[in-house]
């Protein structure tokens, strides 16, 4: 519990610090830092006062929307598990940080299930500072193994400094825009360095760096970033699902129930992911264009379909190159596209420039929902993965 509280007062000042300037004036930090211990404490002291009396729910806490469903679906017709959604606001996993209050709801989670990307590089120091013998912590990265896939730096995208060298600023930068492929290829090395380099003195500034945090650089410095766009695949829905069902079953291996569920629901991916097969087979024109991010190279690669678009899946930009608006028009005209495809929640701008720019007329702009904005409000009426997944091959066979 010390190091709960320790985790707490650092997290509030970096996470709350902003917000209690504006919101409680007649609160100072520490006032506020000091009530979300005793709001920890308490919750901590009501978990321990409900399992003495065998009432305690099963906590399990998602950051993503597909797990949030996949969760849902194994723990169904249990009506002793409390399910939470951390990203259930609509804001997107790559500029997503946790608050006070998500971390408690972390600390005293039974299983707590994450992407595993970089954009998760906080989970790691929440998990370190407050082990504990009986949580479950699931990383969908981890679980999916040798099938997690790296960005792609795709001919056409506006290269950014995410897409570029995620995080590097050298000599190179100057030059980005004529070495954008070639910095990409030299930044793809191996990533298997040895962690043991901690204890050895090395005159090097890189390594040093490298061996000061080797988990938390690690994504940042050494070639591709993992694309963490994983559920976007019903091939591996399949797998994760069935990988989560086993490690609920291990925090309440009485309860039958979880692998059912699972078994049930994967027929449902696998019948769906046949649907996929078939159509994209079908398919008269199979590469789609992205008039936006790209996250959905797994789904993508599983059809044998290809792409071209304006950012990588990770981009925070918004504004694309002349030179990519013009390579993505040209292919609009080359491969006769009827159809320019955005993610959700997208403005659709560079979409509908793509489509004033090429020379073929009546192009239509769709959104294929990549649920990384899926809100609470979205579930609360009837949204699901399924559903979602359904709704984009809908989208998707009128190529």
């Amino acid at each position: 519990m010390r190091r709960t509280i320790a985790l707490l007062l650092v997290v509030c000042m970096i996470f709350v610090g902003c917000k209690v300037k504006n919101a409680t004036k007649s609160k100072n930090v520490e006032e506020v830092i000091n009530d979300k211990v005793e709001e920890a404490k308490e919750e901590k002291a009501q978990t321990s006062e409900t399992a003495e009396k065998g009432e305690k729910k099963l906590s399990i806490v998602t950051t993503v929307f597909p797990a949030y469903d996949w969760a849902r679906e194994i723990t169904k017709d249990n009506k002793n598990v409390e399910l939470t959604m951390l990203l259930d606001n609509g804001t997107d996993l790559h500029s997503f940080q946790p608050s006070a209050d998500d971390i408690v709801k972390i600390v005293n989670s039974d299983v707590f299930i994450h992407v595993g990307g970089e954009s998760d590089n906080w989970v790691k120091d929440i998990i370190k500072n407050n082990p504990s013998d009986t949580r479950k912590v699931i990383n969908l990265v981890e679980l999916l193994g040798d099938e997690v896939k790296t960005e792609e730096l795709k001919e056409g995208m506006t290269v950014t400094e995410h897409a570029h060298d995620h995080g590097h600023k050298d000599e190179h930068d100057e030059h980005e825009h004529e070495d954008e492929h070639d910095h990409d290829h030299d930044h793809d090395h191996d990533h298997d360095h040895d962690h043991d380099h901690k204890d050895e003195h090395d005159d090097h500034e890189h390594e040093d760096e490298h061996d000061h945090d080797h988990d938390h650089d690690h994504d940042h410095h050494h070639g591709p970033e993992v694309d963490e766009h994983i559920w976007l695949s019903l091939k591996n829905a399949k797998h994760l699902v069935k990988g989560i069902a086993e490690k609920i079953s291990e925090v309440d291996p009485a309860n039958e129930l979880y692998k059912e569920n699972a078994k049930a629901y994967i027929a449902k991916l696998d019948e769906l992911d046949k649907e996929y097969e078939k159509t994209t087979s079908n398919l008269k024109n199979k590469t789609l264009i992205f008039g936006d991010r790209f996250p959905f190279r797994y789904m993508i690669e599983d059809y044998n379909l290809d792409y071209y678009a304006a950012f990588v899946g990770c981009s925070a930009d918004v504004e694309a190159s002349f030179e990519t608006i013009k390579f993505l028009s040209d292919k609009v005209d080359e491969l006769d596209i009827d159809t320019i495809f955005i993610i959700d929640k997208s403005d659709g701008k560079i979409a509908r420039t793509i489509a004033q720019t090429a020379k073929k007329e009546n192009i239509k702009i769709e959104a294929l929902d990549s649920m990384q904005t899926t809100t609470a409000e979205d579930v609360k009426n009837g949204v699901n993965y399924l559903g979602i997944m359904e709704d984009n091959l809908k989208k998707i066979a009128s190529l």
